[in-house]
């Protein structure tokens, strides 16, 4: 998969092409892919149909985009938050940070991912497989400096991204607000420390 091209749009074009975007973004987000209309983007985006159609073949296209541009929103937000963090712990903690800070500040897009499991397979398949790239490879770096247990990293990543998925859906998706304290460090406790009870001496 690939994102579509821009290139030979004038500055004009772009803000109009982004325009689109945020607009199928919001009513995406609002009503759903399948209760959205072409003709509702471009109304509400104050555009013609025409218009819409010299960017974006199809209601999908502008779907694909807009996961397209979530999903390197969301990976860049990621690795701006671990970068200056120097162990496998630390880096955790503020990747699960950041993403929850993220999702807080991109419910839509949050709503319009979590449909593409209906829309389109392969494409919410290919977004979560963009994510565990990033933490397997960060899992191979831990096993490498002995951080972390000599587990199949695949394992770990998904392990890891089910943990911040239904953390993040729980507490900031549904009930718009931040992870609490309490919770975010349970669940930090659970990933680096386990569920087994410490034997009493």
């Amino acid at each position: 998969m690939s994102e579509m091209k821009t290139e030979g749009l004038t500055t004009k074009g772009m803000k109009t092409r982004q325009n689109i975007l945020q607009t199928a973004e919001q009513i995406f987000g609002e009503k759903g892919y399948f209760e959205t209309s072409v003709a509702e983007i471009t109304v509400r985006a104050g555009v013609a149909q025409g218009t819409y159609y010299n960017y974006f073949p199809t209601k999908k296209a502008v779907y694909d985009e807009l996961i397209y541009q979530l999903s390197s929103s969301f990976r860049h937000h990621i690795k701006l938050a671990m970068k200056d963090k120097s162990t496998f712990e630390e880096k955790q903690r503020a990747g699960y940070l950041a993403f929850f800070e993220w999702v807080m500040n991109h419910r839509n897009l949050y709503s319009i991912v979590q449909q593409s499991v209906l829309v389109d397979i392969n494409l919410y398949r290919w977004y979560y497989e963009k994510i565990s790239e990033g933490f397997i490879k960060s899992i191979e770096e831990a096993i490498d400096h002995g951080e972390c247990k000599p587990l199949d990293p695949e394992t770990v990543a998904y392990c890891l991204m089910g943990i911040g998925q239904f953390i993040g859906m729980r507490w900031v998706f549904w009930e718009e607000k931040q992870v609490p304290t309490h919770v975010f460090d349970e669940a930090m406790e659970v990933i680096f420390n386990g569920l087994n009870r410490e034997e009493v001496k």
